[in-house]
C-alpha cells in the first residue's frame, strides 16, 4: 500500500505517534521493567493450579467478576460505598477514562507514565505536560496555576511517579484535587513500595479516582488493573469497558493468590530492603548521582560517560535497564534499573563500576 494510501486510512494522531518498544532481553539480567524479581514457590504454584484445572474454558468468563471483585476489596481495603471497575492492566483503564470523557485537554506533570500523553493523543484530546521541578518535585504554582486558567478535563498524576520514582507530598495532590473541576487520577501502580495512599480520601472527594495494578506486586503476566471511585463515575466507565476483558484463567488466578496476599508483601518487603542497599550503592559512586525512590526502581543521572554508552555497555555485560536519556530533557543521561535480586543487583553494580573504572 502506498503512502497516501496509508495516510488516507488512518488517523493524523496515529501516524505521527510510535508503537510501543519491548527491547528482546533474551540472556539478559532483566532490570528494565519494574518487574517483581521473584518466582512464586513450586508448592504455592501446584495450589494454584488446582484451583484452575475446573475452569470452563467452553463458557465466556464472569461478566461481573463477583468473585474476584471481593477479594480485590478485601485484600486491599477498598470500601464497601466504592465503584470498582477493571482493566488489562492499567493501560485499558487509562484508555477506558480517556475514552469516556468529553474532548478536552489532559493534563499530567512531566516526565510521567509516557501512556497517558500517548492515549490522551491518539484519542484527540489536547494533553498538557508541566514540568517538574529539577529535583523532580512537582511545580505546585505553575500547577494550579494552569489548573485554574484551563480547567482539564483530566488530570493524572501517578504516585509515586514513574520515572522517577518521587513520591509527591499528599497535600500537594489534595490542593491538585480541590482546585480541579475535573476528574483526577491518582496513578498508584507502586503503592506497595511507599507508605501513603489516596484510597481511603475518595469519599471526600467526587471527582478523585484511584488506580492500582498487580504488576509491580509481581503478577505482571496477568494483566490486571483496577480504578476505584465514587459509584457514579463508575457506572459511567462501565459503559466503555469491553465485556468479557478479563478473562477466567486471570480470574481464578487473582482470586486465589489475593486470598494469599502475605505471598507477595513478604517479597515486596524484601524488595524495599534491597532497594535501600543498592541506593546506598549507587550513591557511593562518583559519577552516579542516584534520585531517592518510594517504587521498586531507581532513577540515576551518570557523568563523564554518557548514559547511551552505559546502557550498550550494561548489555554487553548481559544485563538490561532502561535507558531514558531521550525520553524527556530532564532526563538527560538518566538511566532507571529495577531492584532485582541480591545476586542481580550485585552483578548490575560490578558490572557498573567496572564499566566506569576502564572509562
Amino acid at each position: 500500500m502506498s503512502d497516501n494510501e496509508i495516510n488516507r486510512h488512518f488517523k493524523t494522531a496515529v501516524l505521527n505517534s510510535h508503537a510501543y518498544h519491548v527491547p528482546d532481553s533474551t540472556g539478559l539480567i532483566k532490570l528494565d521493567a519494574m518487574e517483581n524479581p521473584y518466582q512464586l514457590t513450586d508448592d504455592f504454584k501446584q495450589q494454584w493450579q488446582s484451583e484452575l484445572v475446573n475452569a470452563e474454558l467452553n463458557r465466556y468468563p464472569d461478566a461481573d467478576m463477583s468473585s474476584m471483585r471481593e477479594t480485590i476489596k478485601q485484600s486491599f481495603s477498598v470500601s464497601a460505598d466504592c465503584g470498582l471497575i477493571f482493566g488489562n492492566g492499567s493501560d485499558e483503564l487509562i484508555q477506558i477514562v480517556l475514552m469516556a470523557i468529553n474532548r478536552g485537554s489532559v493534563m499530567s506533570p512531566a516526565p510521567s507514565f509516557v501512556m497517558y500523553q500517548h492515549l490522551a493523543t491518539l484519542l484527540e484530546h489536547e494533553f498538557i505536560a508541566v514540568p517538574l521541578t529539577d529535583d523532580f518535585s512537582l511545580d505546585l504554582p505553575e500547577l494550579l496555576e494552569k489548573i485554574e486558567t484551563i480547567q482539564p478535563s483530566i488530570i493524572f498524576l501517578a504516585w509515586p511517579n514513574n520515572p522517577t520514582g518521587v513520591a509527591y507530598k499528599k497535600s500537594d495532590i489534595e490542593q491538585i484535587i480541590k482546585k480541579s473541576t475535573g476528574l483526577v487520577i491518582v496513578d498508584e501502580a507502586y503503592h506497595a513500595f511507599a507508605n501513603e495512599t489516596m484510597l481511603n480520601d475518595i469519599k471526600h472527594y467526587p471527582n478523585l479516582l484511584v488506580m492500582r495494578t498487580l504488576s509491580k506486586l509481581g503478577l505482571a503476566g496477568l494483566r490486571l488493573g483496577f480504578l476505584v471511585g465514587q459509584t457514579d463515575i463508575i457506572e459511567q466507565l462501565e459503559k466503555v469497558r469491553m465485556p468479557y476483558n478479563v478473562g477466567t484463567l486471570n480470574q481464578l488466578s487473582v482470586s486465589f493468590i489475593c486470598r494469599h496476599i502475605e505471598v507477595l508483601t513478604t517479597q515486596t518487603e524484601k524488595i524495599k530492603q534491597d532497594r535501600a542497599v543498592l541506593f546506598q550503592q549507587l550513591s557511593e559512586m562518583d559519577a552516579i548521582h542516584p534520585i531517592p525512590s518510594a517504587t521498586n526502581f531507581i532513577l540515576f543521572k551518570v557523568s563523564g560517560l554518557s548514559a547511551d554508552h552505559v546502557h550498550q555497555q550494561l548489555i554487553e555485560n548481559k544485563i538490561l535497564i532502561k535507558n531514558l536519556s531521550k525520553a524527556h530533557p530532564s532526563l538527560t543521561d538518566c538511566l532507571r534499573v529495577t531492584v532485582g535480586t541480591e545476586e542481580e543487583n550485585t552483578m548490575f553494580i560490578n558490572a557498573l563500576k567496572l564499566i566506569f573504572n576502564h572509562a
